[in-house]
């Protein structure tokens, strides 16, 4: 590849596109002291040179994630002992960044893949320290909407031994997203590589990234997040709106294809069927303890899960997604990026944290004793 020679000036543009890759000319002459004609001048340079792409002034050959969804603070409260319910129990509470949608992009960067959020705040004092906190972990917050409603909370009651008893959870500000909003990021999202969309998000919204993402050919990996909100986007799933992945539980895979689905491997199987006719490629279905189960467009995968003594099962689900998405983007086969997955996963519920500050350097540890073939495949 030719070298490209930059001024002084274009190092600067550049530099300062990294850091908000959706900024207007306008914002990028207050940020340098200069005029917008004069950035315009070296924006074409740029454009010329291959530098950038589009109107969003996307960068060259950096291939990147667009996670669209839920952004919120999460309260833990872990009971000291058993659990009884309907009475005071003696806890300890913690209070960490969080959302499923806002968790997944955290655990992209993390593992070392550009990734930029989507989402919606309040224009609040916990929204802003909850994008000052999201961005210090090494995601793009530019696109994240400042709403009217206050920045959402998720409330989580484990018991003694990490499990989920209860959760609970104020989303108005995510409820409350809406298609004119967000359009500036369309470019964004017809430039990834993936997109991730959460269930948390306004049907709207979703059938709007969904149009976006096929129009332009984007990878799109779908989070149900609950048998709930499955069941509410799951008439978005139509081969117009193709999906290159969905990630439910057994439960969710049930609510998704309108009937329950047992725990088994044909029934599995027969329901992502059931969705591959849909426009869905590939469905991976998690099993708890059990591992999971990649149906794909040839053949059925089962993947055993990564053996962890559990701390906090806060953040698992969203791990793995995470995981298998970042295997994507490095380029691997589904059934590989779904072990990364459950990798990522056990990393996080041995932690403590909803996402390991050190899941990066864990991970890349870990993975060099973890097979990476799948165990077997069923036709």
């Amino acid at each position: 590849m030719l070298s490209v020679t930059l001024s002084p000036r274009e190092r600067e543009v550049l530099a300062l596109l990294r850091a908000q890759p959706m900024l207007d000319a306008a914002g990028l002459a207050r940020s340098l002291g200069t005029s917008k004609g004069a950035v315009a001048v070296t924006l074409s340079s740029l454009s010329q040179k291959g530098e950038i792409v589009g109107r969003g002034y996307v960068l060259r050959g950096e291939p990147w994630v667009v996670v669209v969804g839920g952004a919120a603070w999460d309260i833990k409260a872990r009971s000291l002992a058993a659990a009884c319910l309907h009475t005071s129990n003696p806890s300890v509470v913690s209070r960490t960044p969080g959302g499923v949608g806002r968790n997944i992009a955290e655990g992209i960067a993390r593992l070392g893949g550009r990734v930029h959020l989507v989402a919606a705040v309040g224009a609040d004092a916990a929204g802003r320290e909850l994008l000052a906190r999201t961005a210090e972990a090494g995601v793009y917050v530019d696109q994240v909407v400042l709403s009217p409603h206050p920045t959402g909370s998720y409330l989580a009651a484990l018991d003694a031994d990490g499990e989920l008893v209860i959760g609970l959870a104020d989303f108005a500000a995510t409820d409350a997203m809406d298609v004119e909003e967000l359009a500036r990021a369309r470019e964004l999202l017809a430039r990834a590589d993936v997109v991730v969309v959460d269930g948390n998000i306004p049907v709207p919204v979703a059938a709007w990234v969904l149009g976006v993402a096929a129009a332009s050919g984007v990878r799109v990996v779908l989070e149900p997040v609950s048998v709930a909100k499955a069941g509410r986007i799951a008439p978005l799933l139509v081969p117009e709106r193709p999906v290159f992945a969905v990630t439910p539980n057994v439960d969710e895979l049930g609510a998704l294809v309108g009937h329950p689905v047992a725990d088994s491997t044909d029934d599995i199987v027969a329901a992502a069927g059931e969705l591959q006719q849909r426009g869905v490629a590939h469905v991976w279905v998690s099993r708890g303890a059990a591992g999971s189960l990649l149906a794909g467009e040839r053949e059925c995968v089962p993947i055993a899960a990564v053996p962890a003594r559990v701390t906090d099962v806060t953040g698992a689900g969203d791990a793995m997604t995470a995981g298998f998405v970042h295997g994507l983007l490095a380029g691997e086969e589904p059934a590989a990026a779904a072990r990364e997955g459950h990798l990522a996963a056990a990393l996080t519920v041995a932690s403590g944290h909803t996402v390991p500050p050190d899941l990066g350097v864990a991970f890349a540890a870990a993975l060099a004793d973890y097979p990476v073939q799948p165990e077997g495949a069923r036709p």
